[in-house]
């Protein structure tokens, strides 16, 4: 039987959600496809994936159980906390020397301020759920404004588990383009999740469409990606609060292009996000745009890129480091293969060589990659393989 497409759980009755809500079982039962695990670390580089990478900091890219000493020499780590320790605690001090500073605790967590976490600012009925135009405070400073689905069983009392849904780039309707059908490549996934039961909240991103918080003022000299990583740690606080949401496994984030690697730097910096989807979000800075980082560099992600133009091999960390310090959390990572913003070659690559830090973990299996054949897309069957690992993880609605 044909599976009924997604959208139609969004805008139809409750019987077509069910409908599709069922057919994810399915999905569930099935793991997604893991390559091969055959050969040396040596062999698999220089026959799957290429030569070797350029250095990152004088440590190999394709090899990351290598790091630092303290006194100064290459070691491999031979167990989970000592890669913790060594190769993943120099990869973040690294992320956060390009993405910083912020806020003195924009690391930290923070006591709220007094008064509403939350102001609701309209509601409107979508069938199975309810979805609530937001605002909510954030640990940094200002306002954010956001999209919050709640499914009608969760208002009668049923405990529900929650994703964070973030979008991608869209500078006029920005958050919008995940609770409704805005642009043919970016699906409602927000909606999507809600009609099948789940608490979604979807943030902007810092200034995107009417969202225009001044970075500098609020103290985030580095640009928009720790704003932006800061405001979804708090919708997270938010999410604590509200009495039908199920906090014991943790929580899911899903995002797109944008909201791809938007997902991947909240969830490096967030342990409470414990299922994580990126589709189209990254590569290698070493192959993005044949090596133009400009796009990076932009004041809402990351200006001191800037310095690096012309030698991105010199960027001080790469996704290489940060998916492999998602370990053991599951990650579901779509890198269609005719995506023209970041190669699906890099992704996998980067995919192969984290897989050893997930073995130090017993967590290989955690890592799924997906290459469909598609563009800049997030296309439905694998939107249906990304839901189904939520749902493993974050349990049934």
């Amino acid at each position: 039987m044909k599976k009924p497409p997604l959208h139609s759980a969004v805008h139809h009755a409750t019987l077509r959600c069910a409908l599709a809500f069922a057919s994810l079982f399915l999905f569930a039962a099935a793991s997604a496809p893991v390559l091969a695990d055959t050969g040396t670390e040596r062999e698999k580089q220089e026959t799957v994936q290429g030569p070797p990478q350029p250095p990152l900091r004088g440590l190999s890219r394709d090899s990351l159980l290598e790091y630092r000493s303290a006194g100064g020499s290459i070691q491999t780590a031979p167990t989970a906390a000592e890669w913790e320790n060594g190769r993943r605690r120099e990869a973040l001090e690294a992320f956060l020397s390009i993405i910083g500073p912020g806020p003195a605790d924009a690391g930290q967590p923070r006591p709220s301020p007094p008064g509403p976490r939350m102001e609701v600012r309209g509601e409107t009925d979508c069938g199975s759920y309810v979805r609530r135009f937001i605002s909510y405070r954030s640990g940094s400073g200002g306002s954010v404004p956001a999209w919050l689905c709640i499914p009608k069983a969760a208002l009668g009392g049923r405990s529900t588990p929650a994703v964070l849904c973030l979008h991608p780039t869209d500078g006029l309707r920005g958050h919008d383009t995940v609770v409704e059908p805005c642009r043919e490549e970016y699906p409602p996934y927000a909606a999507e999740l809600a009609a099948l039961g789940f608490v979604t909240l979807s943030p902007s991103y810092p200034l995107m469409a009417g969202y225009k918080p001044d970075l500098k003022a609020l103290g985030f000299t580095g640009g928009g990606t720790l704003k932006a990583v800061r405001d979804n740690i708090s919708a997270l606080d938010l999410l604590e609060t509200l009495p039908f949401v199920r906090r014991e496994a943790g929580f899911g984030v899903i995002g797109h292009s944008l909201g791809g690697h938007n997902a991947v730097f909240t969830s490096v910096l967030e342990p409470r996000l414990k299922a994580i989807v990126s589709s189209c979000g990254f590569d290698s800075f070493t192959v993005y745009m044949n090596g133009d980082l400009r796009g990076w560099t932009q004041e809402r992600y990351m200006p001191k890129l800037g310095t690096y133009l012309g030698r991105p091999r010199d960027v001080p960390f790469d996704f290489f480091e940060l998916i492999s310090a998602l370990a053991p959390r599951h990650v579901f990572i779509s890198a269609p293969k005719g995506d023209s913003n970041f190669r699906w070659e890099s992704v996998r690559r980067i995919t192969e060589a984290a897989r050893p830090v997930y073995r130090l973990y017993g967590a290989e299996d955690r890592l799924k990659v997906h290459h469909p054949e598609a563009g800049h897309v997030f296309p439905e069957d694998t939107r249906r393989d990304a839901f189904a690992m939520l749902l493993r993880v974050l349990g049934t609605p």
